[in-house]
């Protein structure tokens, strides 16, 4: 590799001094030999710009590589000698090549794009040594995938353009997509004149349009944790059988995604990607959440003043509503809970009860200040707004099952910004995956702050914040889920998996759990979803021990030392 890289880099020194001599002296002579023996067009490509993690490492970049050209006017009658060796050095089809290697009427033919430098070194010298000509190379840099599947749902892939005569670059998935005419950077030009002897000569100084290389994009990511969060949940899909997985970790108080982690994924690297399996189940697929709304109902009605921790409810074994009978998952007889045992203990009935005590325009309302049934923004194609009726065409049934997670739907995304509201002592900070843009000078400008909104007073969260520090308690229904030596708010969720064309799948469901930490000082709330996992089939066993081990990488990594607060003593019965 060493002795192909000093040879291209001869062959670009002896071109640029050539240059020279042609812009300072020769201009008028080549001027009539390009008239005589004709000129060609070549682009230089730009490379695309870098998409980097909040620490500026790569996640995406692009490497030297050359594009691969031919006359057909002077390879005509080698061309099968010619494809014999490209067959051989670049491993192109031989009967594909000698057909481009014998095109007629065109002096320019694309025959590969994006080879390396050292694979193209080593065929031009086996056609040097072979005495022929008309094979010639351009800049056409190669996109790579330093951190692979990790976050290939995010990046996305390059794709190519379909109403281009040859294969492009032009994004094609994820952030590749979303930020391309940034990215791509803006191709040159450069005229070249064909010698007798074969040789190209660019042309007078106003032959060369030198390209403008694409922009970085600098995202909000954390490599480490990325990587981390990925392999984690990657795991607990496999183990639990699920069909597909997403953990979310946000900070809390400026919105930033710093992992988002997602499975199945794919190798962006592979020739024999299928672009349908590059999608984003954390934005593109939607569930219902179940029992994790119940937090956000819970803040609803605290922020009305009609709800405490240790707000008393009469909790029957049933509830009928429209017709429909509506239980807890634990059958029992009437029980009597507080407010903080109904989180606890995820009691449904315990959850409609409370919610009655306001109006559904109301509940309707703070759902959607919270960011239920709209796109939360994030730079990403193909997200999903969810589903939130109208409050006004709740019917009695919805507006209890409303309460509890069904009845809507949400994406993992979703879900996980609204949660990180109350963790924000009640403001809503839309996500954000972009935090700036690479300049040309090296600088990087920032990206636009986020939307904002405060959707609950700070007492309301504090008080919501407090119930559900008893789910990671003895007693709660996620102990798994809780951190040694830090508080931890959380909720777990479990919900039948809707079938679209109504009613629910037999057996199918969705289990969850979300979490901030510290409780008391809030840095970063987690989210953890399993769809349709056929092995701990509940939000605590199933998810919770992922937030776990994903929340304690964030605090460590970031020095969040433990509060030394501990759990607020209020009674989960009465």
């Amino acid at each position: 590799m060493r002795i192909a890289l000093l040879a291209i880099a001869f062959v670009l020194s002896l071109f640029a001094a050539r240059l020279f001599q042609l812009q300072g002296v020769d201009a008028n002579a080549y001027a009539a030999m390009a008239e005589a023996e004709g000129t060609r067009h070549v682009t230089l490509h730009a490379a695309r710009g870098r998409i980097l993690d909040r620490n500026g490492s790569e996640l995406a970049s692009s490497i030297d590589a050359v594009a691969i050209t031919a006359d057909p006017t002077m390879t005509a009658d080698d061309a099968t000698r010619i494809a014999a060796v490209l067959a051989d050095t670049l491993q192109l089809d031989y009967f594909t090549t000698v057909e481009k290697l014998r095109t007629p009427d065109t002096q320019f033919v694309y025959l590969a794009r994006r080879i390396p430098t050292w694979r193209a070194a080593a065929m031009f010298t086996a056609l040097n040594d072979a005495g022929l000509a008309g094979v010639f190379s351009e800049r056409d840099p190669l996109r790579t995938y330093p951190e692979a599947r990790a976050v290939s749902n995010l990046v996305g892939i390059v794709g190519e353009d379909p109403d281009a005569d040859e294969d492009t670059e032009d994004g094609g998935t994820g952030l590749e997509l979303q930020f391309d005419d940034l990215l791509r950077g803006t191709d040159g030009e450069a005229t070249y004149v064909n010698s007798p002897g074969g040789a190209q000569i660019p042309m007078a100084d106003s032959s060369v349009v030198p390209a403008v290389d694409g922009q970085d994009i600098v995202t909000t990511l954390d490599r480490e944790l990325q990587y981390f969060a990925s392999q984690r949940l990657a795991q607990q899909v496999r183990t639990t059988g699920s069909d597909w997985g997403a953990a979310i970790t946000i900070d809390v108080q400026t919105g930033q995604v710093f992992q988002f982690a997602q499975y199945p994924t794919f190798n962006p690297d592979s020739a024999d990607l299928d672009v349908e399996s590059t999608t984003n189940p954390g934005i593109d697929f939607v569930f219902e959440p179940g029992s994790v709304q119940k937090v956000l109902t819970f803040a609803a009605v605290a922020d009305q003043g009609k709800v405490t921790p240790r707000t008393r409810f009469t909790v029957p074994g049933a509830l009928h509503v429209d017709g429909y009978e509506i239980n807890d998952v634990t059958e029992h007889g009437t029980i009597r809970l507080t407010a903080t045992g109904a989180i606890a203990k995820s009691s449904n009935i315990a959850t409609i009860l409370a919610s009655r005590r306001i109006s559904r325009d109301q509940l309707g309302s703070y759902l959607s200040g919270f960011g239920l049934g709209q796109e939360t923004g994030i730079p990403l194609p193909g997200e999903s707004a969810g589903i939130l009726a109208p409050a006004d065409t709740w019917s009695d049934a919805q507006a209890a099952t409303v309460a509890f997670g069904q009845s809507l739907s949400v994406t993992a995304l979703q879900m996980t910004a609204a949660v990180g509201a109350i963790a924000n002592g009640g403001e809503y900070i839309a996500p954000t995956l972009v935090s700036g843009f690479g300049q040309p000078d090296g600088s990087v400008e920032e990206a636009p702050a986020p939307l904002t909104r405060r959707v609950v007073s700070e007492r309301a969260a504090r008080i919501v914040a407090t119930m559900m520090t008893a789910v990671t308690q003895e007693g709660g229904s996620a102990p798994d889920a809780g951190i040694p030596d830090y508080l931890v708010a959380g909720k777990t969720g479990t919900s039948q998996r809707a079938s679209g064309t109504g009613g629910y799948e037999a057996g199918a469901r969705t289990v969850s759990f979300v979490g901030f930490a510290p409780a008391d000082e809030p840095r970063f709330v987690t989210y953890v979803v399993l769809d349709n996992p056929s092995e701990n089939i509940f939000g605590g066993t199933g998810a919770g021990p992922v937030f776990r081990d994903i929340m304690a990488m964030a605090l460590q990594k970031y020095g969040v030392e433990p509060t030394g607060s501990k759990p607020v003593d209020i009674p989960l019965e009465w």
